[in-house]
């Protein structure tokens, strides 16, 4: 089930990446805040999980794809958007 849940995030947020990143990019610190995990390893606190549900909820208005984000359990998804976010050139391995 959670496969499934996974590819159709992955699905939604990807059909829509440009216009996601540049809202993203639009609200001050909050591409910081969500690539600190990747940029640096240290996981989000509870403080700063809650600020990025805070502005996913104001950007959810006009991306509707954004909202599953913000159902239960939707900041165990918070890595895929993330990593689907990522504008970094991926090393193949």
């Amino acid at each position: 089930m959670e496969a499934l849940v996974r590819r159709y995030c992955k699905r939604l947020i990807s059909g829509n990446r440009e216009f996601i990143l540049r809202e993203v990019l639009a609200v001050k610190g909050l591409m910081e805040l969500l690539m600190r995990p990747r940029n640096t390893g240290e996981k989000w606190t509870a403080d700063e999980v809650m600020e990025i549900k805070s502005h996913l909820r104001i950007l959810s208005k006009g991306i509707p794809a954004i909202a599953v984000f913000l159902l239960p359990g939707g900041s165990l998804l918070l890595p895929l958007f993330v990593a689907i976010l990522d504008r970094r050139k991926r090393r193949a391995s």
